[in-house]
């Protein structure tokens, strides 16, 4: 079974996030502020109380985490980052994995969780239905260590108040295969309008947020639309965003949602081309699959994710 050799780079945040979420906290009768009112996110969260001070370890933490998130050792003996931290607190973790952000949301509604690894298209609805509590950032003791550029977005707090701290970030790449597909791709175009010459090996990710990826596309090659946030479209953008992406599945051989999917897909030879994640070109490249992954000229979406 393969494992995200090189997402170690998210350890030292999970490790922060589990130790904040759930050995234990106690919440204060308010959320530490003034309620927020609508607009901010479009809506006015839930009066879900917000912790004032770290509580008396439960002794147990509930993850809901993407995969890779949270390894314990049992993928790759030399990936572990949960085993350290129930020796340092005693705090038995158990971690869920979940393919997509949909299923991250209807898991987290249920309860059962105290943490969740939320991508920028699920925190917003985790928020609005109350599933999740206000961050006090002032508990988490390298808070300020976080870059800037990830805190208080859109799609992680409504009206100034965080509602998870930042831990990954990284822009949907395309990639390709170097053996398959020539000249080398410098464009969106090769699985848009020119997708029809990888008929039925172009692959994109299966989630509705991958209409922004086709709006980014049109707003580069068809200024007339006026598109000028991706994620924000009217309904004739939104129409034509559609309608790519119609033209576009009858070239698609694949949807993908799981990164190791991906990285099978590429490697027996699937998939050629398609949008892609920085680390998903790494494992595949380490696995000695002949792939390459470009920051197309019209730029790219992006993925951030919150705990």
């Amino acid at each position: 079974m393969r494992t995200m050799r090189r997402a170690r780079v998210v350890a030292g945040s999970v490790v922060l996030l589990m130790a904040l979420a759930a050995c234990g906290t106690s919440s204060g009768g308010d959320t530490g502020g003034d309620k927020a009112e609508a607009g901010g996110g479009g809506f006015t969260p839930p009066d879900v109380p917000m912790a004032t001070e770290l509580g008396d370890n439960e002794g147990a933490l509930s993850v809901l985490a993407w995969p890779g998130y949270a390894e314990d050792g049992s993928t790759d003996k030399s990936v572990d980052w949960v085993t350290p931290f129930e020796k340092a607190t005693g705090c038995q973790v158990d971690v869920k994995v979940f393919g997509t952000s949909d299923e991250a949301v209807n898991l987290m509604n249920s309860g059962q969780y105290d943490v969740v690894s939320a991508s920028g298209d699920a925190s917003l609805r985790l928020i609005a239905s109350g599933a999740v509590a206000p961050v006090n950032t002032d508990l988490v003791p390298n808070y300020a260590d976080v870059f800037d550029f990830l805190k208080d977005r859109d799609w992680n707090s409504v009206n100034g108040q965080m509602y998870g701290v930042p831990h990954g970030w990284g822009a949907n790449l395309l990639m390709y295969r170097t053996d398959e597909v020539s000249p080398a791709p410098t464009s969106w175009s090769a699985v848009f309008d020119d997708a029809g010459a990888y008929a039925g090996k172009v692959t994109s990710y299966d989630s509705p947020i991958y209409i922004a990826d086709a709006a980014l596309y049109l707003m580069k090659t068809k200024p007339e639309l006026g598109i000028k946030n991706p994620y924000s479209l009217d309904q004739d953008q939104l129409a034509a965003a559609v309608d790519l992406l119609k033209a576009q599945r009858e070239n698609i051989g694949e949807y993908w949602s799981d990164y190791l999917k991906q990285i099978q897909s590429f490697s027996n030879g699937d998939s050629v081309i398609g949008t892609s994640w920085q680390v998903i070109v790494n494992l595949a490249q380490s696995e000695d699959v002949p792939v390459e992954a470009i920051l197309p000229t019209e730029g790219a979406t992006g993925w951030s994710t919150p705990g």
